[in-house]
């Protein structure tokens, strides 16, 4: 029975795959990633460090524009759902990997919400999101009590985000991160910050001051 599949596979750690996960990936017929290529994508190759048999399976590329053009967005998004609907129709049993968990900020739900109102098969299996790996690393709560917990795109606006009271976490920051540096300090707010969490050239920050002007793509900070 056809059936795609939504795969988390967690933040960076190859250990913080979940055990369903795993499952799930050497079950399937094929994979997809949302990437051109196999080497330009993290979540292949965290799978492929605890699942090196991954690379007999035959792999579905679904390119992603970093754009915020709808128009552009859009037809990316019915062209890889489109190219899903056809290995579905032929039967197959697809994983999507994806980084951290497939709810939070992931291309895939454009695509599963499509290939369900369409009437086909589609089942999430949730990773271990970025914020959850940060934090532990960082051997630090994200919230405690009634503290409220906030998790902040880097499009949004910082003004509005350190208005908000409790834990506030700023994900993708990389280009703001100068002018986020420059607003805690305004503020009186302390913070502390990984990069690449899990991967190659992690870099852990624990306080406002050792926090550097300029980090990479996978940089997560968190403000309490």
């Amino acid at each position: 029975m056809s059936v795609l599949y939504g795969v988390g596979v967690g933040p960076g750690d190859p250990e913080l795959l979940t055990l369903k996960a795993l499952r799930v990936i050497k079950e399937s017929d094929m994979i997809a990633i949302p990437a051109e290529d196999k080497a330009s994508c993290t979540a292949y190759n965290i799978v492929k460090q605890a699942l090196p048999e991954i690379e007999d399976k035959p792999c579905l590329f679904i390119v992603m524009p970093m754009t915020k053009d709808k128009s552009i967005l859009e037809e990316y998004h019915d062209k890889g759902a489109g190219m899903l609907k056809d290995e579905l129709e032929a039967g197959k049993k697809i994983a999507f990997l994806t980084l951290g968990d497939p709810t939070v900020y992931s291309t895939y739900m454009y695509l599963h919400k499509r290939l369900i109102t369409e009437g086909y098969e589609a089942e999430v299996i949730s990773g271990i999101p970025s914020f959850c790996a940060v934090a532990a690393r960082l051997a630090d709560s994200l919230a405690e009590n009634s503290e409220k917990l906030h998790i902040i795109p880097g499009s949004y606006s910082l003004e509005t985000a350190l208005s908000l009271s409790g834990t506030k976490v700023f994900m993708k920051t990389g280009k703001k991160l100068k002018e986020l540096k420059q607003q805690l300090k305004e503020y009186g707010l302390q913070a502390s910050m990984v990069e690449n969490c899990g991967m190659e050239g992690e870099k852990v920050y624990r306080s406002l001051e050792e926090i550097p002007e300029e980090a990479g793509y996978f940089s997560l900070l968190i403000v309490k």
